[in-house]
């Protein structure tokens, strides 16, 4: 027996409903992704293209987590992606609030917005959302913890290795090989971690390094950075050196000068090479150094692959940002490169010092999404 429809709507309705649950036309296995650790082969700029996700707005969002300023490097790299290849752009900032960025994340997937980067701030509660969003056909890509189609990464132990191994060199040259060492971790996120094993490993081969305090935090604030020092001083006033990540050694820098306790001859050094960081090297003084992982020139990578995304390209699944130690003999160079990121990804050779990228993944093979905390360091 032959079945026929007795007009074309029915035929309309069939095909609104595939576009409209595409995700749910993936194999069951696609809603969670790629779980299993995988090594990425490099990237392939010239791997085929596939079909451009239906229905999508050409629209950008960064769904940031508050205003420091690393992610408003990676904002600023955004922007300027989004104007150079025609797309709407907005901000959709969360302050600190795990669950307003779930509903931002949900409300962004209801309102068909092509792409969004986001900065998480509690990556396990975002998790449920996020697929989502990857399943009904947008970009996503994350900065640091999956799920995503890229997701951005930094080697974290080079990178806690790099700045690491500058405090142990000032120590021994400068400090006689003895200090008072905080850290200020973030060993709460398990995806930064690493970084900070790194540091304690290079200041472990010292002896006379007596490490005071070490303590992570839930959220990267430079009131938080403040705050702890305070309290820290309470008990230990004399502070060699402190090692964390910019923005929160920023706050404890402001802790010591309100006591009088910063010393030109201390070590402070960080992570993120965020602006004020690299003012405070220029100057001179208690801040010796910061690991740039230049923000603005991979929120700019990341912003021109999910343009190529929406136009049915290849992209990459994992984007290496590689850290560089900024003193005062090379800060002008850096400088120049993150006031122009465009020129900065332009350019292969120049774009290779900061980006390394890996594997590929398009609209049709979306179900092979990143679900694994990826890094490169991992063989």
């Amino acid at each position: 027996m032959k079945w026929r429809l007795k007009s074309a709507a029915p035929a309309r309705l069939a095909v609104a409903l595939l576009l409209a649950g595409a995700a749910f036309a993936l194999p069951c296995h696609a809603q969670d992704g790629m779980t299993k650790p995988t090594v990425f082969a490099p990237f392939r700029a010239d791997a085929p293209s596939c079909a451009s996700p239906p229905g999508l707005k050409r629209a950008l969002t960064f769904v940031q987590d508050n205003e420091r300023e690393f992610m408003q490097g990676v904002r600023r790299g955004l922007s300027l992606a989004a104007k150079s290849r025609g797309m709407e752009f907005s901000v959709a900032l969360a302050h600190n609030d795990p669950r307003k960025m779930i509903e931002q994340v949900d409300e962004l997937r209801k309102a068909q917005v092509g792409a969004i980067v986001v900065a998480p701030v509690d990556p396990n509660s975002l998790g449920s959302a996020l697929k989502k969003t990857i399943l009904s056909g947008s970009y996503v890509g994350m900065v640091v913890p999956p799920p995503a189609i890229t997701i951005l990464n930094a080697p974290q132990y080079l990178t806690g290795k790099v700045l690491g191994a500058a405090a142990a060199q000032y120590i021994t040259k400068r400090l006689k090989g003895k200090a008072k060492v905080v850290l200020l971790t973030h060993d709460s996120l398990q995806f930064l971690a690493p970084r900070f094993t790194a540091m304690r490993d290079a200041l472990r081969l010292l002896p006379g390094v007596t490490i005071v305090a070490d303590i992570s935090h839930v959220t990267v604030t430079k009131d938080g950075g403040r705050d702890t020092m305070r309290k820290i001083l309470l008990a230990q006033p004399n502070i060699d050196v402190v090692l964390g990540a910019d923005t929160v050694v920023l706050g404890a820098l402001e802790a010591l000068r309100e006591v009088g306790m910063a010393r030109d001859d201390q070590f402070l050094g960080g992570i993120d090479g965020e602006a004020e960081a690299v003012a405070e090297i220029k100057k001179g003084g208690p801040y010796k150094a910061s690991v740039s992982l230049a923000s603005p020139i991979f929120g700019y990578a990341l912003g021109y692959y999910s343009a190529d995304w929406l136009e049915g390209k290849s992209v990459p699944k994992a984007i290496d940002i590689l850290p560089h130690a900024l003193t005062a003999d090379n800060i002008a160079q850096y400088e120049t490169d993150v006031s122009d990121p465009v020129a900065v990804f332009s350019d292969p050779p120049k774009r290779t010092r900061y980006l390394t990228m890996y594997g590929n993944i398009c609209y049709d093979t979306r179900a092979d999404f990143v679900n694994f905390p990826w890094s490169s360091e991992k063989k």
